[in-house]
């Protein structure tokens, strides 16, 4: 099969730097990923993964956290298990 037509699309640098280092580390290049995603949008006959939008709660804390509200700051991964009780 040819392939003979483009996508392009804008991104944000870092965010495109960022896949590109995932991608590498996988063995695959941008446009092998892109080819990936669509085959699996056309499998899936829609999205290969779920997109819900967040309930009230969950809005909630996402506005609390950025605004720096309501943070527990832990030394490390063992004091914030610790702190879960985990």
């Amino acid at each position: 099969m040819t392939k003979s037509a483009m996508i392009r699309a804008r991104v944000d640098p870092g965010l495109k730097e960022d896949a590109e280092s995932v991608f590498a580390a996988l063995g695959l290049s941008v446009t092998q990923a892109i080819t990936l995603f669509c085959l699996q949008v056309k499998w899936y006959r829609g999205l290969p993964f779920e997109l819900r939008l967040p309930n009230e709660a969950t809005r909630h804390v996402f506005a609390q956290t950025d605004a720096g509200e309501d943070l527990e700051r832990c030394k490390d991964v063992k004091d914030m298990f610790r702190r879960l009780g985990i």
